[in-house]
């Protein structure tokens, strides 16, 4: 029997939520198969070796079953699942070249005035294909490379960095979306910043996925050598559809010794999203990465950055805000591995839902037999709106070291009926005070993010709690 398309309730969200016209895009067919897989590769003429690397993943991604362990996705069906659409574009440096459509999504969601204000460089992404990239001259005479990764790949003097690093943090084999990610991943970014180089100024990546049914398979890969200072910023989003759309990007970050390097993420996919992303870091002697994550979109979610921390004194920290609401069910947290002496991991999360969302905190702390005199804390704290909705929190902790500070605590609980009525008796109407409670209870992350991304958390919360009271 032939399998039906999946259709996912409309939910009704009216921010960011405006599409394009696809007229004059380039579509492969639905489904995953060898021929797709070659063609992707070939229209992007890449090196036989990553050809081969992608009919690999394949194979394994054939062989492995889905995960079982958190939420459904017997939604997602790869079936119908476009896996390449290409804008009406190539990709440009100056961004009067970019096409109207696709420069007036970017401008409506903020992308060139934060450029103009304070961003080293910025990569925009639509579909399958970066359309703009620019990077200021400050940045690149410093010795920062920062393109797209595919641009970098044809690059002679990149080809063989990214061929030693390029899926070597997410291999194929690590779970069934990382072996599709290998198959038929397209877009993305390459940053290299030189030993001893601080960045005053972060760099941003923006991906805008389009299309309905289609998928966006993102790679980003970056190097902070030793001694050498970075912040990065991530930012994504789509517009709803009654078709389920697939997220499952892979990003690689590899920290030098005494370097320092701080990912901030907002994802914000509409809810007919299936958000598969996977994220890994590897930090070197007293390197440092900050993960600031926030998680608001999406239908379902499994979102867990990973950071090995793999010489002596290594750190690293998660801070993390996830917002499930009604047709949402986001299973997000993070891993640590404390792999060398000496290393320290603190985790902080907020968790918030409402109309029937279920929102799960899922931790993993790991500490090798190498990991003598490291210590780790994770703290989560999660806040449910009503009556129907859930909240979750699963850690898990691996010992294997001696001498080792190792801890982990959990609240979960309700907006207190008295903190209502005290802003009520204040003048200030019900859904005014919830918000209110729930912006200060997001407040210790929201203050972690760059200025123009805790405004979109917050506007974000606003909406969503719009309408809740009633």
């Amino acid at each position: 029997m032939a399998k039906q398309r999946t259709e996912v309730a409309d939910i009704d969200r009216s921010l960011y939520d405006f599409r394009d016209s696809e007229e004059g895009f380039e579509r492969l067919d639905a489904g995953l198969t060898p021929e797709i897989v070659t063609e992707i590769s070939e229209r992007k003429d890449e090196p036989a070796w990553m050809l081969e690397f992608r009919l690999k993943s394949l194979e394994i991604y054939n062989s492995m079953p889905n995960p079982t362990w958190g939420p459904s996705i017997a939604g997602l069906d790869m079936d119908h699942i476009v896996t390449y659409v290409k804008p009406n574009t190539d990709q440009k440096a100056d961004w009067e070249s970019v096409p109207d459509d696709i420069k007036n999504t970017f401008e409506r969601l903020g992308i060139p005035e934060a450029e103009r204000s304070y961003l080293a460089g910025v990569g925009a992404q639509y579909d399958s294909e970066l359309v703009y990239h620019n990077m200021q001259d400050t940045a690149s005479k410093m010795g920062i490379v920062y393109s797209g990764i595919e641009e970098a790949l044809h690059d002679e003097r990149w080809e063989p960095l990214i061929r030693e690093r390029f899926m070597t943090l997410i291999p194929p084999t690590d779970h069934k979306f990382a072996a599709l990610h290998g198959a038929v991943w397209s877009g993305g970014s390459f940053v290299y910043v030189p030993a001893g180089v601080k960045l005053d100024f972060p760099l941003q990546s923006y991906f805008r996925l389009n299309a309905a049914g289609a998928g966006q398979f993102e790679h980003t890969l970056i190097i902070v050598e030793d001694d050498a200072d970075l912040h990065f910023i991530e930012g994504c989003s789509a517009p709803k559809y009654n078709v389920a759309n697939l997220h499952a990007g892979a990003v690689e970050l590899f920290v030098g010794k005494r370097a320092h390097l701080r990912y901030s993420t907002i994802e914000n996919w509409s809810k007919n999203m299936y958000n598969l992303n996977t994220k890994r870091a590897r930090c070197e002697e007293e390197g440092e990465i900050e993960w600031i994550s926030g998680s608001f979109g999406s239908h379902v979610g499994y979102l867990y950055p990973m950071s090995v921390l793999a010489g002596r004194r290594a750190k690293s920290s998660f801070t993390g805000i996830t917002f499930a609401g009604a047709g949402q069910n986001l299973d997000t947290g993070c891993k640590m591995v404390l792999a060398a002496p000496e290393t320290t991991a603190t985790v902080e999360t907020k968790g918030i839902s409402k109309g029937g969302g279920i929102q799960t905190f899922r931790s993993s702390i790991v500490a090798t037999p190498a990991a003598e005199g490291s210590a780790a804390t994770v703290s989560c704290q999660s806040l449910m709106l009503d009556d129907e909705s859930r909240s979750d929190t699963i850690p898990a902790m691996d010992i294997r070291a001696k001498n080792v500070d190792i801890g982990h605590e959990a609240t979960i609980g309700r907006i207190g009926d008295d903190k209502v009525f005290y802003l009520m008796s204040r003048g200030i109407s019900e859904e005014e005070a919830r918000t209110m409670i729930v912006n200060g209870f997001a407040e210790p992350i929201s203050k972690e993010l760059p200025l123009e991304y805790a405004v979109e958390m917050n506007n974000l919360i606003k909406l969503e709690m719009e309408g809740a009271i009633g």
